[in-house]
């Protein structure tokens, strides 16, 4: 077992360690939404790193309901929040939260070219599940949201693995690491849901529009692009000028995915309503 594989390891030995933390203190949305995000991730990896055909389709319809779902959980569910704790510190917080959540993804870029005991891949998809998830833990330690918007912003896990095992596959790497930003998440939140926030609206106001911020970057951040360059052209083992062809036809999807998975946080409101 190599230092990558091996930390993957303990990062799932300590979410089931904080686990049993969650579940005494009856947290249990926090919970399922935690091993959600572990098992979406866990379950997609050896998906892509068993995959040796192009499944750009897939991947777009993968990326496609999840940032759908995850723009529509934001806005329904949050973003109402922290409005209603103070329309201006709640605007305010989702304009540094979209703004932040741009700056880390950018900054992020820097692993490429620092030595780190994990693959660079690893790297940056654990540091966006960590941030991620103290985000999620400091919402559900202070509101009760229910589990469908935490469910819903942890979708993308799913696609994000299999495109991650894919990589690391086809640089015949190991994809056991990922089992790090796959327990990241829990790890987190679980962790910050003991943060108590102050009762002033507003500052909660300013929380709640960040995380809202920050929910809706990574959203529109997994948004599928079919553009010349992007991960999806990178699928195509085509000529350029059938890849046009193709990504034309991969556009339709990517709107149409998208709508889907509005839709279904929609409909899913509805019933439960």
């Amino acid at each position: 077992m190599n230092r990558s594989t091996a930390i993957g390891a303990g990062s799932v030995v300590a979410l089931v360690a904080l686990s049993g933390y969650a579940a005494s203190a009856e947290a249990w949305d926090l919970l399922i939404v935690s091993w959600a995000a572990f098992g979406a991730m866990a379950f997609a990896a050896p998906l892509g790193a068993r995959s040796r055909a192009e499944h750009a389709e897939g991947l777009v319809w993968g990326y496609g309901l999840a940032s759908g779902a995850m723009v529509t959980s934001a806005a329904v569910f949050l973003v109402p929040q922290a409005l209603g704790h103070h329309p201006q510190f709640g605007g305010f917080g989702i304009a540094f939260g979209i703004l932040t959540g741009f700056a880390a993804h950018t900054v992020g870029h820097r692993f490429a070219h620092m030595d780190l005991p994990i693959d660079r891949t690893v790297a940056e998809l654990s540091a966006h599940a960590v941030s991620a998830g103290a985000i999620i833990g400091i919402v559900y330690g202070n509101i009760d949201v229910g589990v469908g918007l935490g469910l819903a912003i942890v979708s993308h896990k799913g696609p994000a693995g299999y495109a991650a095992a894919r990589r690391l596959s086809g640089q015949d790497r190991s994809v056991a690491p990922l089992l790090l930003p796959a327990a990241g998440l829990g790890i987190a939140a679980i962790v910050s849901s003991a943060v108590s926030l102050p009762a002033t609206d507003a500052f909660r106001g300013l929380v709640f529009g960040f995380a809202s911020g920050v929910f809706l970057h990574v959203a529109m951040d997994f948004l599928p692009r079919c553009e010349i360059g992007s991960e999806i052209h990178e699928l195509l083992s085509v000529e350029d000028g059938h890849a046009h062809e193709i990504l034309d036809r991969l556009r339709f999807h990517a709107a149409l995915s998208t709508a889907v998975g509005g839709l279904a946080v929609f409909a899913a409101w509805l019933a439960l309503s």
